[in-house]
């Protein structure tokens, strides 16, 4: 006769883990419709940032060129798309611990009204994508005479 433990955190965890995957995987799958939606097995952190004449968006890219990312705007939505891989798929066998994430990305964020879709540019530098979003030039408001 074998004794088994019974560990109800152990369960608890298992059951929450299970969960947790549920949920991401609605999103990930594209169940949920949402401008910045993930829509890829990992995404890069981002932060964006309001200044006076401009927006900033900063992303988190370690290990991707600049030259591998495709930023592009249509109908006021900014996709960034780009691809993460595995440095040598033969040392993988030797792993201990994999936590980091691989493979594609795409992200997408809808621009305000004020972004001036035109002047927008990016540049990348150690591992940070920083993409500038120029707001548009207050329109005044004109005084029309009444004849």
């Amino acid at each position: 006769m074998n004794v088994i433990h019974y560990e109800p955190l152990r369960t608890l965890r298992r059951f929450q883990d299970e969960m947790g995957r549920l949920y991401d995987d609605r999103y990930l799958t594209g169940d949920v419709d949402e401008s910045s939606a993930v829509t890829s097995r990992w995404a890069p952190a981002v932060d964006i940032k309001e200044e006076s004449g401009r927006y900033v968006l900063r992303a988190d890219v370690p290990g991707v060129e600049p030259k591998d990312i495709e930023i592009t705007l249509e109908d006021g939505v900014l996709t960034i798309k780009g691809e993460r891989t595995l440095e040598d798929k033969e040392e993988r066998e030797g792993y201990k611990r994999v936590e980091r994430a691989y493979g594609s990305f795409h992200r997408r964020f809808t621009l305000p009204d004020t972004a001036d879709a035109e002047r927008v540019s990016a540049t990348g530098n150690n591992g940070v994508l920083e993409v500038t979003i120029p707001k548009q030039a207050k329109v005044q408001p004109r005084r029309i005479e009444v004849k």
